[in-house]
């Protein structure tokens, strides 16, 4: 199973770029993600589930550690990819 996450932090600000924004970027880019599209008002990550998900979870726990008040986030299964499992489930795909 393929996956794309969009998300965004918050809070914003549009002079200097918060630490929880810098933190995802970091996440998002040190993971093996097939696609990442990192831009000021939102940004779009694409690979395997599991390589997502783990990215996902990193994202959520270091931005909030590094001041996030709220992070949007949508998950969307990219039709036609190859089936597998998601971690910890029971053969979803």
């Amino acid at each position: 199973m393929r996956l794309r996450v969009e998300f965004t932090t918050e809070p914003f600000d549009l002079d200097e770029a918060p630490a929880h924004a810098l933190e995802a970027r970091r996440v998002v880019e040190s993971a093996e993600l097939d696609a990442v599209d990192v831009g000021p008002f939102g940004n779009t990550v694409e690979g395997r589930a599991d390589v997502v998900l783990t990215a996902v979870d990193a994202l959520l726990r270091r931005t909030l550690d590094a001041g996030a008040t709220r992070i949007s986030l949508q998950v969307n299964v990219i039709a036609g990819a190859p089936d597998s499992t998601v971690p910890g489930g029971e053969g979803q795909g």
